[in-house]
């Protein structure tokens, strides 16, 4: 059968995608759309002339025959992204597009074989579902009289429109740009160098790829612990509950970083019982040690548990007990102390869950890529090691890497921005050094600044450097933070000082959404803010705001000379700024609504 090859840089193409998923195979969809499945046609535009399109199966020796000037091996946002713009003018090469997308727990239209996650981050069925949980009322369906698997259907249905709608826009993308996209496995030839891929197809046919430069985009998978009996239908990790096929009553949910509570939150808006299970006996000090602010932690734990969210603090899962012939009754976990012994009086021995979700970290996906036959090296983690060119230690020099491959931060955003710095560092020839240096009003934001990618970049500023990158939880509420925080301005010497403005303080989010707060971090000697911390609705769009505050150089008093927008969440911004100028003031003010706000909690909660 060979390769699925798409490319709009030959005569005629079609893509098919259906927004159904086979019944058998993960989602369940209502049946109107199994009976009358929903049929895309991408047509090509040449010269400003709409062609008809048709399908199109290239053999092997057709697709080896073509010196390909940059193989992308990834079709997620990263690999998507750097292949789009090395296509594209003022580059114009020819770039083949590879990916595998059932071997990387993307979302698959198994009645088709079409990806639905192409060009989508490796959290798109997560934010999805988050959509979904806030549009549709689970318990209003069900107290319609709607059965579980009606519901389930809803909220499925809601999913895969999101992740169709982007699948579609990027192979339109792909289609116009002249980029040729394969599906398959693509390993480096063991006698080939790094400039020779083979890309074994579906029915193990073995595909030959040529390409002068070759990046390096497969992303992540999910660290799966040892002794956890991961089946894919009852016990998952973040990327195998994809395949969730039924709205559970119950979750339990292992880890407390970032994707661990997005998950927590999901599932309780969507109904179900949720127990997260962390190893720290304070759960802000796991959130801390992912960078959050401590007050940003602290309101997003008590957000959980206000939510009803149950928090096993200091637990370990000692034992599973997953009943294999009875897909209705519950999962017994045995919890016992972090580190192993008894846990202390009066604390949960065992937790009985319909799902349980292993949501622990991530690694790179570097394992069946043979680097080793091209000279790459890679990291205790399987991370490819790159220069500050983002070049891998091929045997050839022609070999890049850009995105979660790379380990740590794990970010779409910073590894689009990598992806990005890397095609241009192949085809402009731009020199890149990597730039060190600490604290100073004049380039505080320098080191590793994503707009200053090719000459000032340097992708291991990512992990380390709190200026390079603005961080987003989504999470319900949100959570967001960009730069410094007291912490860190105190370890790096730094007299700061916070400002501080609850969401209950300014108009807009005292009617609509009084949980959450805006902090402000600022050196004392200058008032230059250095940090933003944010937690609550749309904390992940306001840190724009406050990233450019702080790349600018802002001060205190700039803030408050500016005029905002009213009933808008920026007023925030101005609140925060007079409360670092009145801190007793500001104090008394945060008492008092906080007060009443926790008034306006019970009284709900009643």
């Amino acid at each position: 059968m060979g390769l699925l090859y798409r490319s709009a840089s030959v005569s005629m193409i079609m893509l098919r995608m259906f927004l159904c998923l086979n019944l058998s195979n993960g989602f369940n969809l209502p049946s109107k759309l199994h009976s009358a499945p929903t049929q895309l046609r991408l047509h090509q535009h040449h010269m400003a002339t709409a062609r008809a399109t048709t399908y199109l199966q290239l053999t092997s020796e057709e697709l080896a025959d073509i010196d390909w000037d940059l193989a992308v091996i990834g079709a997620g946002p990263v690999g998507v992204s750097a292949a789009l713009l090395a296509a594209r003018a003022p580059y114009n090469k020819k770039v083949i597009l590879i990916d595998a997308p059932r071997n990387s727990g993307a979302l698959m239209n198994e009645a088709t074989g079409e990806d639905l996650s192409i060009g989508g981050p490796t959290g798109l069925f997560s934010k999805a579902l988050r959509d979904a949980g806030k549009r549709i009322s689970v318990s209003s369906l069900k107290g319609m009289g709607l059965r579980d698997d009606s519901v389930w259907n809803e909220v499925v249905t809601s999913c895969l429109e999101l992740a169709s709608c982007n699948a579609r826009d990027t192979v339109r993308q792909l289609e116009y740009a002249g980029i040729t996209y394969v599906q398959g496995n693509a390993a480096f030839a063991d006698s080939g160098g790094s400039s020779s891929l083979f890309v074994t197809a579906e029915d193990n046919s073995i595909t030959t790829i040529q390409a002068s430069k070759t990046l390096l985009a497969t992303g992540s998978t999910p660290f799966r612990p040892g002794g956890i009996p991961f089946d894919g239908k009852r016990v998952f990790d973040s990327d195998s509950i994809n395949t969730l096929s039924y709205l559970p009553k119950s979750v339990a949910i292992v880890g407390s970083g970032i994707i661990a509570i997005e998950f927590a939150k999901i599932f309780k808006n969507l109904g179900a019982d949720v127990t997260l299970i962390i190893r720290d006996d304070i759960p802000r000090n796991a959130l801390m040690k992912i960078g959050l602010d401590k007050d940003i932690a602290a309101t997003l734990v008590a957000d959980l548990v206000r939510s009803g969210i149950n928090i096993e603090r200091g637990a370990q899962v000692k034992k599973f007990h997953v009943p294999r012939d009875n897909a209705k009754a519950p999962i017994i976990l045995d919890l016992e102390a972090k580190g192993g012994g008894t846990r202390a009086s009066g604390a949960a021995t065992t937790v009985k869950c319909d799902i349980y979700l292993a949501a622990v970290g991530r690694k790179p996906n570097t394992a069946s890529l043979n680097l080793q036959a091209a000279g790459v090296k890679t990291d205790s983690y399987g991370g490819v090691e790159v220069d500050c060119e983002l070049k891998a230690t091929s045997t050839g020099g022609n070999v890049y890497a850009a995105g979660d491959v790379l380990g740590r931060p794990f970010l779409a955003s910073t590894g689009m921005a990598q992806g990005f710095a890397a095609v241009r560092i192949m085809f402009d020839g731009e020199a890149s050094s990597a730039t060190s240096g600490g604290y100073s009003n004049s380039d505080m934001c320098s080191v590793g600044d994503l707009s200053m990618t090719g000459d000032s970049f340097d992708p291991k500023s990512l992990a380390a450097n709190p200026f390079a990158f603005p961080v987003g939880v989504w999470s319900s509420p949100e959570a967001a933070y960009y730069g410094l925080s007291t912490q860190q301005c105190k370890d790096m010497g730094i007299d700061a000082a916070e400002g501080v403005a609850l969401y209950a303080e300014c108009l807009r989010g005292l009617v609509f959404s009084p949980n959450g707060l805006l902090k402000l971090v600022y050196d004392k000697s200058n008032g230059q803010i250095v940090g933003v911390h944010i937690c609550g609705d749309d904390a992940c769009e306001l840190i724009h705001y406050g990233m450019e505050l702080v790349k600018a150089e802002r001060t205190i008093d700039d803030i408050l000379k500016n005029l905002y927008s009213a009933v808008t969440f920026h007023e925030m911004y101005r609140i925060a700024a007079m409360a670092a100028v009145d801190g007793a003031g500001a104090r008394k003010r945060r008492a008092a609504v906080g007060k009443a706000l926790a008034a306006r909690n019970r009284g709900i909660k009643e």
